[in-house]
């Protein structure tokens, strides 16, 4: 049986929340091993003058730990 952990990462975009997510999970596959899934949990927005100029997203992102037996 796989065992599975959860932790919660933040990334950001200047394109879209989409990107954002994209470029969180890039970013995470590189340290971690085996990202099984991803869970959009808060988007948010930076704004400048008016315009939007980050997008943000909070990530949960799930992955297998040890060895399966």
């Amino acid at each position: 049986m796989a065992v599975m952990k959860v932790i919660e990462i933040m990334s950001e975009s200047t394109k879209s929340w989409e990107d954002a997510t994209a470029i969180g999970i890039r970013k995470a596959n590189k340290s971690l091993k085996g990202i099984a899934s991803a869970y959009v949990n808060e988007q948010s927005v930076t704004v400048e003058d008016g315009e939007v100029k980050k997008y943000r997203v909070n990530l949960k992102v799930s992955f297998k730990v040890g060895n399966d037996d």
